[in-house]
């Protein structure tokens, strides 16, 4: 991600929240350049959904399918469930948006392989693609109706930031099962 674009997304989060009626109001001063953000809030949702499958996908292809059973301690996922939870997790959440397209039909117990795994999480990033293109600047602020008790009241962008977030939470994880078995994850090549 570049140093713009992380620094846009993080000038327009405080915008976001008082739009969606969390945070304060923004100063009398800044109401009036307000708006100009929120009007392209589905639009970085999208580009940074897109970035980030290609991100998961790369670091999820980078382990060989023989080490998908590491696990760096006893009591952790392993490689491939990592990913499997990244997947599941965003489909579970995204059926909370609504909206007319399919959810994809896999299970932890359904995906076995390397390339059962891979398929999944990538059904799980084009699911919320279909769904963020069926909505619009209005609608990705709206607040949803089944929001989960650990979110609380949340719009159905605040939603997708979840998701965001905890796919580079796990990330972070298997960057280190990577590097733990002599891998150098695929964003950190040739840097």
């Amino acid at each position: 991600m570049s140093i713009s674009r992380l620094a846009a997304g993080i000038l327009v989060v405080p915008l976001i929240f008082a739009a969606c009626g969390r945070g304060t109001s923004p100063a009398p001063e800044q109401a009036t350049t307000a708006a100009a953000p929120n009007s392209q809030v589905l639009m970085q949702l999208r580009s940074d959904w897109q970035a980030q499958k290609d991100t998961m996908m790369k670091i999820a292809d980078a382990m060989p399918e023989n080490k998908f059973g590491y696990k760096s301690t006893p009591a952790q996922r392993n490689y491939g469930e990592q990913i499997m939870h990244v997947a599941s997790s965003n489909v579970e959440l995204l059926k909370v948006l609504g909206g007319n397209a399919a959810a994809p039909a896999f299970t932890a117990e359904s995906a076995k392989t390397k390339a059962d795994i891979l398929k999944a999480l990538g059904d799980s990033y084009d699911y919320g693609t279909a769904l963020m293109n069926e909505l619009s600047e209005t609608t990705v602020l709206e607040q949803v109706k089944d929001s989960p008790s650990f979110l609380g009241p949340s719009s159905r962008a605040r939603i997708l930031w979840t998701l965001l977030a905890h796919s580079m939470d796990i990330y972070g994880q298997m960057a280190v099962y990577l590097r733990l078995n002599g891998i150098v994850p695929p964003a950190s090549r040739g840097v």
